[in-house]
């Protein structure tokens, strides 16, 4: 996807997490955030989208801690939340192509790398925010959720700091079957190593495949939705594996 793009609907997300959050009221239980009240995603997210548009507005070129989150609630927290994804969002539109500052994970450019973290951030918390209310949730596309499951498979997972390991090699496939997109994530006692290839995939033996549209699979994969969610070939722990340890911390 373009920068243009993922701002654009970044901008999108996170109106619709606060008209969620607004409905749903700031003590409403998180279900996807076991332990979370409405209160505690605005937080959060809150925080992140100030510390994010920190780098870019302010340039820095190494790591910068947050500044934490605040202690407001009721209608203060949703304005504080407004206008803090706001600021993000003009802070991205504004920002210079060739934009200099830190980044934690592989991308063409530091701008694309914040409008693309900040944009599935905001889409999955919007998620949670959506989640509070119980009806249904709001589409994402099939190449924006492509694009999610890319950056959480061959990004958030290559580091070191990914939780999912096997003693014994294991190998799971992901497969969008709305997409030309499939993932081979390699298990191992390093971390994960997932190729994207085109179509099917290769003809080779996995433990375990996943399958179903790239928004299922996105969710699922973000444990935004239950394994029951896609589908599932192969042997099940594999997957399990998957679900049990792969939450992300930055």
């Amino acid at each position: 996807m373009q920068i243009t793009e993922h701002i654009a609907s970044l901008s999108e997300e996170g109106r619709l997490l606060a008209a969620a959050a607004e409905q749903a009221g700031p003590g409403a239980s998180v279900p996807t955030c076991p332990g979370w009240q409405i209160r505690h995603l605005l937080r959060h997210t809150g925080m992140v989208h100030r510390w994010a548009a920190a780098f870019i507005t302010e340039g820095h070129t190494a790591y910068h801690p947050d500044s934490g989150e605040p202690g407001l609630d009721g209608a203060e927290l949703l304005a504080w939340f407004r206008e803090g994804h706001r600021h993000l969002v003009r802070s991205l539109e504004e920002a210079p192509a060739d934009l200099e500052c830190w980044t934690f994970l592989p991308a063409p450019s530091p701008l694309a790398f914040w409008s693309r973290r900040q944009l599935n951030e905001t889409t999955v918390h919007r998620v949670d925010a959506e989640s509070a209310l119980g009806g249904p949730l709001t589409p994402v596309s099939a190449d924006r959720a492509a694009d999610g499951i890319d950056e959480l498979l061959t990004g958030f997972h290559a580091r070191p700091k990914s939780r999912v390991r096997s003693d014994k090699p294991r190998t799971l496939r992901v497969r969008a079957v709305d997409t030309a997109a499939t993932w081979t994530v390699r298990i191992s006692e390093d971390p994960p190593q997932a190729v994207r290839t085109a179509g099917e995939g290769s003809a080779e033996d996995v433990d375990c495949e996943l399958s179903g549209t790239a928004e299922g699979l996105y969710l699922t994969l973000w444990n935004r939705l239950p394994l029951t969610a896609v589908t599932l070939r192969g042997d099940r722990a594999v997957a399990r594996l998957w679900t049990d340890n792969s939450a992300v911390t930055w």
